[in-house]
């Protein structure tokens, strides 16, 4: 009878160890986690037109223009958007382009006019 006791410890003890790994492994999810992220927004004294991981090990978006401390962790389907179409070095885009990037990607700006503003993403090469 002591053995099965030893074993039903250890069972038990083990349950314990495997949910305290399957919190520690899966990042818990905000109350927001179905709110739509804002961009571009602030946090600390930086603009961000972007997910970003800042004090964090995943990748997370501001719900609000200015952080007010509502967020939620981002998810492939979230901004930035590109918008098409666009001006680079005076010419229109209505895709992805491989154009200036040295390293044969494709990228495509946030923004009407990339001269101006200057902010890109890199495209899904599946986009392409």
């Amino acid at each position: 009878m002591e053995k099965l006791a030893g074993w039903v410890s250890l069972v038990l003890c083990m349950h314990g160890l495997k949910a305290e790994f399957i919190v520690r492994a899966h990042p818990l999810l905000p109350e927001f986690v179905n709110s739509t992220c804002v961009f571009p927004f602030t946090y600390g004294d930086m603009i961000y037109h972007n997910c970003i991981s800042v004090h964090s090990s995943y990748d997370w978006c501001s719900l609000d223009k200015n952080f007010q401390g509502r967020w939620r962790y981002c998810t492939g389907k979230d901004p930035p958007v590109c918008i098409f179409p666009f001006v680079f070095k005076k010419k229109y885009f209505h895709r992805c382009t491989k154009e200036s990037y040295i390293l044969n990607r494709s990228w495509c700006s946030l923004t009407k006019n990339y001269n101006e503003d200057r902010k890109w993403k890199q495209c899904s090469p599946y986009n392409f």
